[in-house]
């Protein structure tokens, strides 16, 4: 299949041929391209890159090809080794570096990996940058310029996980003495990925003594599907049900991602996870605005209204939520997929710190986690996909859905990302996907039913 190319990174499977899968000539093309532009950023000088990687078991052999072709391009290299994607983002900032490439394809399987493209303050590159990007590696290669053996990038490696934790812990919203208070009981599924390094760190500094870990081991041998979805948390489900466990957190293989479980085994929702900490944050700042994407629940807007706030969608992926979020000065946003975005903190995606809020707005309350769910606007999500051949003209697809949906009436339809209709019963929304070759078809309403009753409803105007 093609590689994947997006605000998401260059994304594709290892092996097969070169322009179709992740190959060592696809790795070399893209970082070189990389390198050449944050070289034209900064000239006269020698530019620095943070590199990192989750635990997958083509990431060791992906970084030697990032790091050598950075160096090749006369860049100094700062390897934090095993490293979540959020501790790559501190770590650009932290070090004053130039760029930086996270080495991770997220909850992809196994058999994929990708490169995620970091700037100046570790965030993702623009989608301008991304489009130059792809132009110098796909059609001006030959203006690449390596650097000669006198001016070859030098290679140094750094840890900035405990970095990232301290500054965690300084955050004024962190309450380290009322997690302990508590004496939470914790079970965490790092799915055999950084997570496995990272949580545990995060959760004896803050205090936390009953860990109990699933998949702690960072071997990159994923024991099971690693995206964090209700149908891949059996395991830990059943452990909490057996066990005296007041919370379980699960993560994706880079910890961009957090999903919650509550004390008696059941789902606290994937997308209730940045509703909650939203919750927390504006109880104590009312009238701060928040920001997610089109696919997430209407359920943050009903909690940001509660407290006076505004709120705002944008577009998918975590550069479109940040660049949303500093627009309307945002003071905390994310996407549903349990996304926490913590500008306080950072501008990405950041399970540590979401953990740490999500710990202290639970001791706060006194609730249990079931108890503090149910204190939040029930919505349900049905999360339905199509998958494309080559010959699907995508395009077309949405533009005679869009054409289908403008006939009905009292419905609202908006084509920022992909197409999405409002109803006053609940959304549909679909668009291509950036990670994978699908359609994704996200609907919500106040009953399961209803909700899969609206996806239906669309997807029965889908031809292809």
């Amino acid at each position: 299949m093609s590689l994947i190319k997006s605000v998401s990174g260059i994304r594709g499977t290892i092996g097969g041929r070169e322009g179709d899968n992740l190959t060592p000539a696809d790795i070399l093309k893209y970082t070189a391209a990389f390198a050449q532009i944050i070289k034209a950023e900064n000239p006269d000088k020698t530019c620095k890159i943070v590199v990192a990687r989750d635990a997958r078991i083509s990431g060791s052999l992906v970084r030697s090809f990032v790091v050598s072709t950075l160096q090749s391009m006369g860049c100094d290299v700062v390897d934090i080794g095993l490293a979540t994607t959020p501790t790559a983002e501190i770590a650009v900032t932290e070090c004053a570096s130039d760029g930086g490439i996270i080495i991770t394809a997220s909850h992809n399987p196994r058999q994929w990996n990708a490169l995620k493209l970091l700037n100046a303050k570790g965030e993702f590159i623009s989608a301008q940058q991304g489009e130059t990007l792809l132009d110098l590696a796909e059609n001006r290669f030959a203006e690449i310029v390596f650097s000669d053996v006198d001016s070859l990038g030098k290679l140094t490696e750094q840890d900035f996980l405990q970095k990232h934790i301290n500054l965690i812990l300084n955050l004024k919203s962190v309450d380290k003495r009322a997690i302990e208070s508590r004496n939470f009981t914790i079970a965490f599924d790092a799915v055999n990925s950084v997570g496995g390094i990272a949580i545990p760190a995060l959760l004896k500094a803050l205090g936390i003594k009953n860990v109990i870990a699933l998949n702690e081991a960072p071997t990159g041998e994923f024991a099971h599907n690693p995206e964090p979805l209700p149908e891949h948390l059996t395991d830990i489900s059943d452990l909490i049900k057996s066990g005296n466990v007041n919370v379980g957190f699960v993560v994706d293989p880079d910890v961009d991602r957090l999903a919650i479980i509550n004390e008696d085994g059941t789902m606290f929702g994937e997308e209730y996870t940045i509703v909650a900490i939203a919750d927390y944050l504006l109880a104590r700042n009312s009238g701060g605005n928040t920001v997610s994407n089109l696919s997430s629940s209407r359920a943050l807007r009903d909690v940001t209204q509660r407290y006076n706030g505004s709120y705002s969608a944008s577009a998918v992926g975590e550069v479109n939520v940040v660049a949303e979020m500093k627009r309307t000065n945002a003071v905390f946003g994310g996407e549903g997929n349990g996304g926490v975005i913590f500008p306080e903190l950072h501008y990405g995606r950041d399970s540590l710190v979401g953990i740490a809020l999500f710990l202290t707005h639970l001791a706060k309350s006194g609730k249990t986690c079931s108890q503090l769910r149910a204190t939040y606007p029930n919505y349900f999500i049905s999360k339905n996909k199509i998958q494309l051949t080559p010959e699907t003209n995508v395009d077309a697809v949405l533009a005679n859905v869009k054409s289908e949906l403008e006939k009905l009436a009292g419905v609202q339809v908006s084509t920022i990302d992909g197409v999405k209709a409002d109803f006053a019963e609940g959304w549909v929304h679909l668009r291509k996907s950036n990670t994978e070759p699908i359609i994704r078809i996200y609907s919500e309403s106040k009953s399961e039913a209803e909700a899969e009753n609206l996806a239906k409803k669309v997807m029965q105007m889908i031809q292809y």
